[in-house]
């Protein structure tokens, strides 16, 4: 009787093992099911969750409110899917992040907010989010952001009349080193020719308008309202020094108070509000400090990979360290055609000029040192700082200034209409109850 009892006691244990190992299962099932199909790739629910996290505990250590759920898995979900359509674009065109590339990258994001790595790391621990999901979600951002240079970076120029109009319309505008903190609102128009879609998003952009002044955060509006790429980062646009501003706000940035709302302001992709979340500086800009700068430059393609780029620019720097010349190396295996014909030479560069990567480096040269090599979105570099200047604010200073502004404008306007195509083109199945496909 007792042995039959174990045997049943034996039986029922492990029945209830069976059913608790089913039910774990069904459950990483569940975490795990997938939630859209993107062209080639597929986003998990856990991805989806993950992400959501992540916002989530960045808006609430901003003190932004959140929007329903609901209204934020929608958002987040688009935000994958546009971001999937890129990285399978990146990976059909070879393109990789190396290690040292990611975590130089850390550093200099650590750098920024004056923190140290580690204390970074506590930081993003803080807001939910563990240090491997924020080194691939950086990992992430840098592909796309490639994608998104090459794409659409060949689709816009910026003409010399362009330049001249620009300057023309801003001559006499007082001009300072002032900076600002700015976060934007868009709803876009699809369609300017269509005036019912016109007045609609006009009628929501001024409702909109009209809960910011009446005390809603502009920063949660945005989340939950704007169509523009950076929604989900409370509309922000980070720093911009008043000669950078976008031109549609050139001139209203500079007369709004710190948290004012400005009018509702309108392009072609849409209607726009902006507001200045905090603002520094302020005096009269007179003279900027510029080097004279020359560089190597090593880039991955499709033939060459990131690790095979890295340990050939690391045999020039050795090879500059023995004495060889550097405007002769530059010549011979500079993938930059244009400088390397002259010998590496960029010549005078002011702040502002070249990617963050590169101003670093060369802002913490000694006159006559070699910096790196270190990596940049274009590719590996070796670079020489041969002299140092105070100048004086220059014509040509202003062109580069203007042809700069111009350049961001037209690409922040080709980025949305680039995002749009690549989402239309693509094909997208939401697996839920009410499923559809595009």
């Amino acid at each position: 009787m007792r042995a039959n009892l174990r045997h049943w006691a034996k039986t029922i244990v492990l029945l209830m093992v069976v059913m608790m190992s089913g039910t774990a299962q069904a459950e990483r099932k569940l975490l795990d099911q997938v939630v859209a199909v993107v062209n080639e790739s597929v986003i998990l629910q856990s991805e989806l969750d993950a992400r959501i996290n992540t916002i989530v505990g960045r808006l609430r250590s901003q003190g932004t409110s959140l929007p329903p759920r609901s209204v934020l898995e929608e958002r987040v979900l688009e935000q994958l899917i546009t971001e999937s359509i890129q990285l399978q674009m990146a990976e059909r065109a070879g393109m990789r992040i190396s290690d040292n590339e990611l975590n130089e990258t850390l550093s200099s994001i650590a750098s920024r907010n004056n923190m140290t790595l580690a204390q970074f790391e506590e930081q993003l621990a803080q807001e939910g989010v563990t240090y491997q999901e924020a080194r691939q979600q950086i990992r992430s951002e840098m592909l796309t952001g490639r994608v998104q240079q090459r794409q659409v970076g060949n689709r816009v120029r910026v003409t010399d009349r362009e330049v001249d109009n620009y300057l023309e319309a801003t001559q006499g505008q007082s001009r300072t080193n002032a900076e600002y903190e700015l976060a934007h609102i868009l709803i876009q128009v699809n369609d300017p020719n269509d005036e019912d879609e016109l007045e609609a998003a006009r009628a929501q952009i001024e409702a909109l308008r009209a809960e910011i002044i009446d005390g809603r955060d502009f920063r949660s509006v945005a989340v939950a309202e704007s169509d523009a790429s950076n929604a989900l980062e409370g509309g922000s646009m980070g720093w911009r020094s008043e000669s950078r501003l976008p031109s549609l706000v050139a001139d209203v940035v500079p007369k709004l108070a710190v948290g004012e709302v400005s009018p509702v302001l309108q392009n072609s992709s849409g209607f726009h509000l902006i507001t200045v979340l905090d603002k520094r500086g302020g005096s009269e800009a007179q003279v900027v400090e510029q080097s004279k700068v020359r560089h190597i430059l090593v880039r991955p393609d499709e033939t060459t990979t990131d690790a095979a780029a890295e340990a050939k620019i690391r045999d020039l720097y050795q090879q500059l360290e023995n004495g060889a010349s550097f405007a002769e190396l530059a010549r011979e295996e500079s993938d930059d055609p244009v400088s390397g014909s002259d010998g590496g030479n960029l010549g005078w560069v002011g702040p502002g000029q070249m990617v963050p990567q590169f101003e670093e480096a060369m802002m913490n040269a000694e006159v006559g040192e070699l910096q790196g090599p270190f990596r940049s979105q274009f590719g590996w570099h070796i670079l020489q700082v041969q002299d140092r200047r105070q100048q004086d604010i220059s014509g040509a200073v202003k062109r580069d200034e203007a042809r700069q502004a111009i350049y961001r404008r037209k690409f922040d306007l080709e980025l949305q209409n680039w995002l749009r195509e690549i989402r239309d083109e693509a094909f997208i199945e939401f697996k839920n109850d009410d499923a559809s496909t595009s």
